[in-house]
Parts: C-alpha cells; structure tokens; sequence
C-alpha cells in the first residue's frame, strides 16, 4: 500500500495537484512517525493493518475539524477538509452496512449470553475485533445502544 501511495504522490505531483499532493504527502509522514512512535526505523515498512489505522486516525481527525469549522462557520475549510477526508476514505476497506452490523451483533449478542447493559463495554471490544476494521466505531456503537434498550 506505500509503494501505491507513493506513486500516486508521483502522480498528483505531476499533474500538480495541489490537495491530492498535500495529503498524500502527510499521510506518508504520518506513517513515518507511525514507526517512530513503535520504536521502529523510518525505513521499516508497516503492516497492513498499523497503515490502516494511521489512515483511519487522519479521516477521525478530518471529522473533527470539519464540526468544529462548520461551529465556526468557516465553509472554505469544511470544503477542503471533505475534500481531504474523501481521499483518505479511498484507501479504506469498504466499510459495512447498518443491517449486516446489526445482524452480526446479534449473533454475538446471543453466543456472549450478554443480557444487561453492565457488560455493553465488554460487548463492544468482542464486536469490534469480529468486525475487524470494517465498521465505524460510531455506528458500531449506536447500534449496541439500540440493542440494549
């Protein structure tokens, strides 16, 4: 997936795409920083799944910034920070529907025996890692308010 990107940061260079530049280069430094941070070499590469999350974390931090902009009524950074997290999105996993969400909860939610909400937390970390990825925590966590109402 870095080498993907960074061809593509080639690419938008050349057609000298400004945006598409900006945040390709970013999410390349943030993978650096990534293998700082874990005590690993800048030159290491990262698995799949840490390069993920790191693309996650920035969309998270793109959806923060796009609330607190539209509080401030700055429309011109809400667009770029859509434009941004839109570009983020593509190279995450599809994510997966509400109803397939639901459904997998429930299964869970019967095989675990969970009845009351004390254990929702607990729910919620076994959901997550049979989701593996595939689901927006929100959502995830939406839906497991709704289950125990």
């Amino acid at each position: 997936m870095q080498e993907k990107i960074r061809k593509e940061l080639t690419e938008s260079m050349r057609a000298r795409d400004s945006l598409k530049t900006s945040v390709l280069r970013g999410l390349l430094a943030a993978f650096t920083n990534e293998l700082i941070a874990k005590g690993r070499k800048p030159e290491d590469k990262l698995s799949d799944e840490e390069m993920l999350a790191v693309i996650r974390r920035g969309v998270k931090q793109r959806k923060d910034s796009i609330e607190q902009f539209q509080k401030g009524g700055r429309q011109d950074l809400v667009d770029k920070e859509t434009a941004e997290m839109k570009m983020l999105e593509a190279y995450l996993p599809a994510q997966m529907p509400r109803q397939e969400i639901e459904k997998i909860a429930k299964q869970l939610k019967e095989k675990m025996g969970v009845t009351d909400k004390s254990k929702t937390g607990q729910f919620m970390g076994s959901l997550m890692k049979e989701l593996k990825g595939q689901a927006d925590g929100a959502a995830v966590k939406e839906i497991v308010e709704d289950l125990f109402k």
